[in-house]
């Protein structure tokens, strides 16, 4: 009997460490995770220099070949529509306006003595001292002089325009900001001589890095102020980004429009640009607390009570220091994992290793 006893109790002490042993095989050991503290945060101003240039510029040149004999302007010459700028030798357009006005009187002698001979062979067809026939050369004649008035009258009117295109003239008011050709230089048509600048519109000319691409585009924002005084502050808005970044400097040149800039913002100054948004208050995370695709992100937080992670929906925005500034779906104060987000599991048992707030 004392031997059947040990050794049902011997196998009744065996059952119960196997059945400790298939409990303890069967809990998940809580996962490590790194941490932060989701505060918010004041996103640092950036500002940008550039130049103020004119919204609208046109590169002049006459519309005829010829010889420049004057010009009257320089760079930063102020100038008025319909003012002179510069001027060709104009003595072979001249030339051809005046041969064009003796053909033209020729034309037009030759069309007087064809309609009196029209006239007078309507009297002797009339007294039968004529034919038919030679009336019909009468009127056949007159009708080509009255045609070859009209062609030459079209050949003089090209003439006088052409002359007219020996005279350089502003289309606008503005400023000149480029002068291309010299006096006594051959110019081409269409050649550039002149460049004006009008002074209704004006931008702010900005270069800035190429990850600011997705933070920086058309009706984004600006104060714009003036190197030279920074007390003086415009706003202005994006207009035109570049396509692309530029090849050697990685850098996207962008247009802003001024609006109602004062004189002293003149073409050619130095400006800082700021983003308007640069005051902005959001919670700040690092990239890799982030999962999901586009549109569709995501975070987890740690209940610090029950150690244990749930699934929450952001939506966030690039930050122009690098990560991610969350704008909706994340309150200040929740602890947030920081890495493996796309290996976790909802309710699933974590243990902090580190953890810290920004």
């Amino acid at each position: 009997m004392n031997r059947l006893a040990t050794l049902s109790t011997a196998l009744l002490a065996l059952a119960l460490a196997g059945c400790s042993e298939e409990k303890k095989s069967e809990e998940v050991p809580a996962r490590p995770v790194l941490s932060m503290v989701a505060k918010t945060r004041t996103v640092k101003t950036f500002g940008f220099t550039g130049t103020v240039e004119a919204k609208f510029s046109a590169d002049l040149g006459f519309q005829v070949l010829g010889r420049i004999v004057s010009r009257d302007v320089q760079v930063g010459d102020v100038v008025a529509r319909g003012q002179e700028l510069a001027r060709l030798d104009a003595a072979e357009l001249e030339l051809a306006v005046g041969k064009a006005e003796a053909d033209l009187n020729s034309a037009r002698a030759k069309l007087d003595l064809a309609r009196l001979n029209e006239q007078r062979q309507q009297k002797l067809l009339e007294t039968n001292a004529s034919t038919k026939e030679q009336l019909e050369e009468a009127v056949q004649g007159r009708e080509a002089a009255e045609a070859g008035v009209l062609q030459l009258k079209a050949v003089l009117t090209k003439a006088e325009e052409q002359a007219g295109y020996a005279t350089l003239k502003a289309e606008s008011d503005g400023v000149v900001s480029a002068v291309s050709a010299e006096v006594g230089q051959v110019v081409a048509a269409g050649q550039p001589v002149v460049t004006i600048a009008r002074l209704e519109a004006r931008d702010a000319v900005v270069d800035i890095p190429d990850s600011y691409g997705d933070l920086i585009g058309p009706g984004t924002g600006f104060d714009v102020s003036l190197q030279a005084n920074p007390d003086l502050h415009v706003k202005g808005v994006v207009r035109e980004t570049a396509p692309q970044a530029d090849a050697a400097t990685r850098t996207r040149r962008i247009k802003i429009e001024l609006q109602s800039p004062p004189a002293t913002f003149r073409l050619g100054s130095m400006v800082t640009a700021t983003p308007a948004s640069s005051a902005d208050h959001s919670i700040w995370l690092p990239e890799s607390a982030v999962g999901g695709e586009k549109g569709q992100e995501f975070v987890w937080i740690v209940d610090p009570d029950k150690h244990t992670v749930a699934r929450k929906t952001v939506k966030v925005r690039p930050s122009s220091g690098g990560g991610v500034d969350v704008l909706d779906g994340l309150s200040e104060g929740e602890h947030v994992v920081t890495a493996g987000v796309n290996s976790l599991k909802e309710a699933q048992s974590v243990r902090f290793i580190d953890e810290k707030s920004l």
